[in-house]
């Protein structure tokens, strides 16, 4: 009885050890520096106080400029000047904006010709590209605890 019970309590040693062992390693395996992060969004040269500003926050290029099926999407009253809207929460990684003073308060960007915006528009990084921007120009990373972009408007 007594070598059972010695058996017993070695195996439960063993076991509480492994599960120790298994606590450290995943706690171990957790990303360093994981953090959310705040990106603050300063939507300059806002040209009149009619409407909405709209600001779009993509991850995935395959959704780049596809409002609908944005991260996050913020929209406030326009204001003349400049506006900053914040995207609370975020996990470290490659994002790209997209943000448009919504004049006539349709939800959309309004465009000439199918292609040329007819309200203010900018886009992270300003890229300057002949045909539909793409994602990797306008991305840019967030990794610390803040970030801050700046979009000039251009109507």
């Amino acid at each position: 009885m007594q070598a059972k019970k010695h058996v017993s309590m070695r195996c439960h040693r063993s076991f509480v050890m492994m599960l120790g062992l298994l606590s450290a390693s995943l706690l171990a395996a957790a990303p360093a520096g994981a953090q959310e992060a705040n990106l603050f969004v300063q939507v300059k040269g806002i040209r009149a106080s009619v409407g909405n500003l709209r600001v779009s926050l993509y991850s995935d290029p395959e959704t780049f400029r596809k409002e609908d099926r944005a991260l996050k999407l913020a929209s406030i009253p326009a204001a003349e000047g400049d506006a900053t809207l914040e995207f609370k929460g975020l996990a470290p990684g490659r994002y790209a904006l997209m943000a448009y003073h919504d004049e006539n308060s349709d939800d959309k960007l309004n465009l000439r010709f199918g292609m040329l915006p007819i309200e203010g528009y900018a886009l992270s990084n300003a890229p300057k590209s002949m045909g539909p921007p793409k994602f990797a120009d306008s991305a840019f990373d967030i990794a610390g605890p803040e970030t801050r972009v700046s979009l000039p408007l251009s109507y």
